[in-house]
C-alpha cells in the first residue's frame, strides 16, 4: 500500500497508489491517512483512481478514517473506478461521503 500527498490550495490530496484496498491493507491504509492528515487543510481528497477494488474491510477503513477526522476536517473522495462506484451505491456510501468526478473537480470546489 502507497499512498502520495500533495496540497492544492486548501485542500489536501492523498493519491492511494494500489490496485485493492482490502482486509490485507486495510490498517496499513489507515496509518497512512492518519500520518498524512496530521498538518493538512480542513478538506481531505482521497483519490481512489488507481483502485479498481474494494470490499467491506477497505470500506470500513476510509468510513474509519472519515471518522477520525471528523469535525475538524471532512472527508471528500474522487476518481472512483466503476466497480468501486458500485460498492458505494450498494452501501448507500454514496450518500455520505462527497465524491467527486476527478481531483480537479473536488479541489475545484469552493469550501462549503
Amino acid at each position: 500500500m502507497k499512498l502520495d500527498a500533495r496540497q492544492t490550495g486548501d485542500v489536501s490530496v492523498l493519491s492511494v497508489r494500489s490496485p485493492r484496498i482490502d482486509a490485507a491493507s486495510a490498517i496499513r491504509f489507515k496509518d497512512l491517512v492518519r500520518e498524512n492528515t496530521t498538518r493538512s487543510g480542513a478538506r481531505v481528497l482521497l483519490d481512489l483512481q488507481e483502485v479498481d477494488f474494494i470490499d467491506s474491510s477497505g470500506l470500513g477503513a476510509i468510513v474509519a478514517v472519515m471518522k477520525l477526522l471528523a469535525p475538524s476536517k471532512r472527508l471528500e473522495l474522487c476518481s472512483l473506478a466503476p466497480m468501486v462506484s458500485k460498492v458505494f451505491s450498494l452501501t448507500r456510501m454514496d450518500q455520505v461521503f462527497v465524491i467527486h468526478e476527478s481531483v480537479e473537480d473536488g479541489c475545484s470546489v469552493a469550501k462549503g
